[in-house]
């Protein structure tokens, strides 16, 4: 479990093609700083499983199904990630309930900067607009983030200048493309509620 509080901008160093998977090698410093084989680091919201550790990186190996259905596809050496370890039981759970189970990839659709904040609207998959409402949690790329706004085919969030500064988010523009994880209350609520009538 993840609480969507990124830790560390890292980078891609290396990508191996394994055939029906990739070999991602990754640097980030603070993230690898306690890590072993066996861990879980979220990448941009997607949950890898640490299978070597050298001095400031770590390598993952990523599943063809992972690499179509989340944005991890897309990453080239030099790509930049946002990094975070497994929540701990024993701290704060600063953003919200993060399984690093990515259920979509969102395109961006605009970015509108303001004095203070940046809101950045997205396209979104139809099927998950039902998880979305607004002030709910979601999570952008591993980034825990209040929704601003809804409907039926985007949501949009407003960002703050040190989101910005220390995510990818800063980074992204129209047309790219995010790993969207909407709240997983909502999915355990609907699934409950299946088969029920009034």
């Amino acid at each position: 479990m993840f609480t969507g509080i990124v830790e560390e901008l890292g980078s891609v160093r290396a990508i191996t093609d394994l055939g029906d998977a990739a070999r991602l090698e990754i640097t980030g410093p603070l993230v690898t700083s306690d890590a072993s084989a066996g861990d879980s680091i979220a990448v941009n919201g997607v949950c890898l499983t640490v299978v070597d550790v050298e001095e400031g990186s770590f390598s993952a190996d990523v599943m063809r199904e992972t690499l179509t259905r989340s944005s991890l596809g897309s990453l080239v050496p030099g790509s930049a990630v946002n990094l975070e370890r497994a929540a701990r039981i024993d701290s704060r759970l600063g953003g919200h309930i993060v399984q690093g189970h990515v259920d979509g990839v969102a395109t961006v659709r605009d970015v509108e900067p303001a004095e203070h904040w940046t809101t950045v609207a997205f396209d979104l998959p139809a099927a998950l607009s039902r998880y979305i409402v607004e002030k709910g949690s979601i999570t952008v790329d591993g980034v825990s983030l209040t929704v601003v706004s809804v409907d039926d085919s985007s949501f949009a969030v407003s960002l703050i200048p040190t989101t910005l500064a220390h995510t990818t988010l800063g980074t992204r523009r129209s047309g790219d493309a995010v790993n969207i994880e909407v709240d997983v209350i909502a999915k355990y609520v609907e699934r409950l509620m299946e088969g029920r009538t009034a």
